[in-house]
């Protein structure tokens, strides 16, 4: 397991001075998983690489636990596996253990330095990341990296076997030593998906300390939290409540969510245009003789609360943002209403791009302004959660016209009309990639608008409904 960490800041020997470990020995510590080493192999004025090795020891780690595993669990697994390989929560416990004086953000030596931002590179030559790609840019990105990533071969011997579940990463960015080192405790174990100790009560403090000032407002927030804490939703939804508190109503993230929410429903109240949106949405509900309905991005749960209105079918919402699910459940009066109505509705947490069994076995997915939300790179793994995996008989995806935009007299979003959408499709960009989402999976489409139309362009709203061949 490898990890290395270089730098080009002049002198860029002072590296040891910000790390605590001197170029010119090795440094090795004890590990209950195995050992521990930082070496330099290169260590220049123009620049210096610290590598932090990590040997797990497989066998004594199952051994370790009170004389190894047995029954179902004495799987040759148990010995063999990607541990002694492939960056982990194990390699977050190394860079705790040899550099955390780094981490506390001292230098005895340096202490100015280590209080500026200083141009690194860092290199995970074996990094698994669950979600591939998509999730490796939506961790770093926001935090001021520069992403590259390539795939490894399964076995460059047998390329045959295809690729393997592994990324070949380079980071760069200029930031605070501290913050390089927080960052990487934390996110390597979000990017494997995988923890493994036990996470107890200690965690949340943990995740706190290295992730306080950064993680409150950071757009994955929720799905760093739950990978970290091994989705254990005691533990992430106090470690939430406290990040909330401790940033401060100004900046939270879910608070400005609905304040740019409101900017966006200021520019198209005029149009009543949220109304006809509804209206449509619940008319293809009903054209498709739905059964059970889940809305996807269900936000404060004013679609909900139509169908619970207007239809009999059973319900679910899901959304990324707890503080929405909260407003949907005291909106839709959950505690008080009458058992039978209480029986068809549920609202859990959850993201889009991620396969989700709680996702499954509806008839219809609505999908109502929110495909606009994602950064282009997660629309694969969106569509393959949703219409490859999910797989409901029909899909009511509604999102903007952007060739309306330039008809309100306002936006103050700039040209897109929320500033949280990533993109606004104009009526071809949607027909296209509508098209190619109901050619890789089975499905028809058709396109329609919603609202007034204007010659030139369009309805300023765009809505597409997938059909699964075959029906239900």
């Amino acid at each position: 397991m490898l990890l290395s960490i270089s730098t080009t800041h002049a002198p860029a020997t002072d590296l040891g001075f910000l790390l605590h470990k001197h170029p010119d020995r090795a440094h090795e510590a004890s590990l209950p998983f195995g050992r521990a080493r930082v070496v330099y192999p290169e260590a220049s004025a123009a620049r210096c690489t610290a590598a932090l090795l990590v040997d797990v020891d497989p066998v004594g780690l199952v051994r370790g636990r009170n004389g190894g595993p047995r029954g179902r669990d004495a799987s040759l697994e148990q010995y063999v596996n990607d541990r002694p390989y492939a960056a982990s929560s194990f390699l977050s416990v190394a860079l705790g253990k040899l550099f955390g004086t780094a981490l506390s953000g001292r230098s005895k030596d340096r202490p100015d330095l280590a209080g500026e931002a200083l141009p690194f590179e860092v290199h995970l030559p074996v990094l698994p990341c669950r979600g591939g790609e998509p999730v490796l840019h939506a961790l770093w990105e926001p935090l001021g990296y520069e992403v590259a990533a390539s795939g490894r071969a399964l076995d460059d011997d047998f390329p045959e076997w295809g690729p393997s579940p592994y990324l070949d990463v380079r980071l760069s960015a200029t930031v605070k030593t501290q913050d390089l080192l927080q960052h990487l405790y934390v996110l390597l174990p979000v990017l494997d998906d995988d923890k493994h100790y036990w996470v107890g009560d200690d965690e949340v403090d943990k995740l706190l300390r290295r992730g306080g000032e950064w993680l409150a407002g950071h757009p994955e927030r929720d799905l760093i939290t739950r990978r970290y804490l091994r989705h254990d939703r005691r533990l992430a939804t106090a470690a939430l409540a406290r990040l909330v508190e401790a940033d401060g109503a100004v900046d939270d993230p879910d608070a400005q969510a609905e304040a740019r929410d409101a900017e966006e429903e200021a520019v198209e109240r005029p149009l009543s245009l949220n109304a006809q949106r509804l209206d449509a949405v619940i008319a293809a509900v009903r054209a498709a003789g739905a059964r059970s309905v889940i809305d996807l991005g269900c936000g404060q749960g004013t679609l909900l609360g139509r169908l619970l209105r207007d239809t009999d079918a059973r319900l679910a919402g899901v959304d990324v943002s707890h503080r929405s699910l909260e407003v949907a459940a005291r909106r839709l009066h959950l505690e008080t209403m009458a058992p039978r109505q209480r029986e068809r509705i549920e609202l859990f947490q959850g993201a889009l791009t991620y396969r989700d069994a709680r996702l499954a076995g509806f008839d219809v997915a609505t999908i109502v302004e929110v495909v606009e939300h994602l950064d282009p790179p997660r629309l694969g793994p969106f569509e393959r959660a949703v219409w490859g995996y999910a797989r409901p008989a029909t899909v009511v995806v509604t999102t903007p016209n952007r060739e309306y935009n330039r008809l309100f007299p306002t936006l103050p979003a700039g040209h897109l009309r929320h500033r949280d959408h990533r993109f606004e499709w104009t009526r071809a960009e949607l027909a296209t990639w509508a098209a190619g989402v109901a050619d890789r999976h089975g499905y028809t489409v058709q396109l329609t608008g919603i609202g007034a139309e204007d010659p030139d362009a369009g309805q300023p709203t765009q809505m597409a409904v997938f059909s699964r061949a075959g029906g239900r």
